[in-house]
């Protein structure tokens, strides 16, 4: 794209200030929201309730450590974003082993509390991806961020399934079903941003890296390499750079 364009293409790194007041909002929204559905899901009994709540804790801890290393080395900044890749991994394995424990240890949820609480966790959730939306195809530490967040709101889009799920089996079983889909999600995405904070590391940062790699989601996945294809085809017709990427180079 550099030789058709005229300018090097720079993967964004965070240092924008308008990304930084961003990601300050977002994580306030989290820190909230993790007391918010942590309180609600020991009230409803809902382990889908407490993965979610889980996660908002884990993003809130995670998004300090990303606004930490802004402006770091490329070696903190991928050591940082390993280390959440592998926080993704383990909470997916705790996520994994207490929804089994819970198949032989829980009533059954309370539906609309599930119900409620998933709702407010979603309008929070597509609040972060907004605000982090133009910012998705960073480097790693960046597109960690931008993870967790669309991950989180796939999450409240379940969590509320599994409460229709409840209310209309009056069982525990969508709401366990639930969790563990919400565990396949965050291993899921820990691979990928494993892989990418690896690539990086041995590239030193000097390697833009693919912003559609590593999908895997169906359709999503199918949307990716459309867009692939569409930017291949359109490469040399203007600036095709995102907002984050245009700013850098500002």
């Amino acid at each position: 794209m550099s030789a058709c364009c005229g300018h090097e293409n720079t993967t964004f790194e965070g240092l924008s200030p308008d990304y930084k007041r961003r990601l300050w909002a977002v994580i306030a929204i989290n820190a909230t929201m993790f007391a918010v559905e942590m309180t609600a899901g020991q009230m409803a009994r809902s382990q889908a309730l407490q993965a979610d709540a889980l996660d908002f804790f884990a993003d809130a801890v995670t998004y300090g450590i990303s606004l930490a290393v802004i402006g770091a080395s490329i070696r903190v900044r991928t050591t940082a974003a390993a280390a959440k890749g592998i926080s993704l991994f383990l909470m997916g394995l705790w996520v994994f082993g207490s929804t089994i424990w819970r198949v032989f240890y829980n009533g059954v949820p309370e539906a609309p509390i599930m119900g409620v609480i998933g709702l407010l966790a979603l309008a929070a959730n597509l609040l972060s991806v907004l605000l982090l939306v133009n910012y998705k195809d960073g480097d790693a530490n960046v597109r960690s961020v931008w993870l967790c967040s669309r991950n989180d709101a796939i999450g409240n889009v379940i969590v509320m399934i599994a409460a229709l799920g409840v209310w209309g089996t009056a069982t525990a079983w969508p709401d366990l079903a639930v969790a563990a889909i919400m565990a396949g999600l965050f291993v899921s995405s820990s691979v990928q941003i494993l892989q990418q904070s690896w690539r990086e590391w041995e590239s030193g940062g000097a390697v833009s890296l693919d912003p559609h790699a590593g999908h895997s989601h169906g359709a999503e996945s199918g949307m990716n390499r459309e867009a692939g294809a569409c930017g291949a085809a359109s490469a040399c017709c203007g600036d095709s750079h995102s907002p984050a990427e245009r700013e850098v180079h500002r």
